[in-house]
């Protein structure tokens, strides 16, 4: 199976390439940055709910998922094997922006130690679709924050297509993804 990567961890849910769905831009700096697009087919309210609460995100990320939407709150998903993925939500306005303290894959230790920051913005585009723009920044020098930065760049459009996907698919089977149990706690 293969693996989706994003600002945090591997995700074995969803074999699938990165999206040509999701724009992906590499800004050098400064502020050295990754910056993602996606038009999610659905309002606003709906696209803040799968995203700033655990019903939500455990539709599309991964099943028993954590959002304590507040300062200092978790925004976490569990994955099979042990592997967390998230960060801690540093600020957010209420359906426009989360910005949290980003963990990388664990095989990148020092980065996601000192965590970068990652905010999300969403943007009504239409009554019906909305514009979803992730900007990952504090990247520091060194080869393990280099190949962090390349990874993600790579990985980050698979969360967002994930996201999308919820609203194109409906929610993930977790059963059918993970096998038996995949949604008990």
């Amino acid at each position: 199976m293969r693996h989706l990567i994003f600002f945090f961890t591997p995700l074995a849910a969803f074999a699938q390439q990165p999206s040509s769905n999701v724009t992906v831009q590499k800004k050098a700096g400064p502020p050295k940055a990754l910056i993602f697009e996606v038009v999610i087919p659905a309002p606003l309210p709906d696209v803040w709910r799968a995203f700033s609460t655990s019903e939500g995100l455990s539709t599309w990320l991964s099943p028993n998922a954590v959002v304590d939407l507040r300062r200092g709150g978790e925004w976490t998903a569990k994955f099979p094997g042990g592997s967390t993925g998230g960060g801690t939500i540093l600020d957010f306005v209420a359906n426009r922006e989360v910005t949290m303290s980003a963990m990388a894959p664990d095989k990148f230790p020092t980065v996601r130690a000192e965590r970068t920051r990652a905010v999300f913005q969403f943007e009504p585009k239409s009554a019906s679709s909305t514009l979803v723009r992730l900007t990952q920044t504090g990247w520091k020098e060194g080869k393990e924050w280099d190949d962090a930065y390349e990874y993600l760049s790579k990985g980050n459009p698979q969360l967002l297509e994930a996201l999308r996907k919820r609203f194109v698919d409906g929610p993930t089977d977790w059963e059918k993804v993970w096998g038996p149990g995949a949604t008990r706690k």
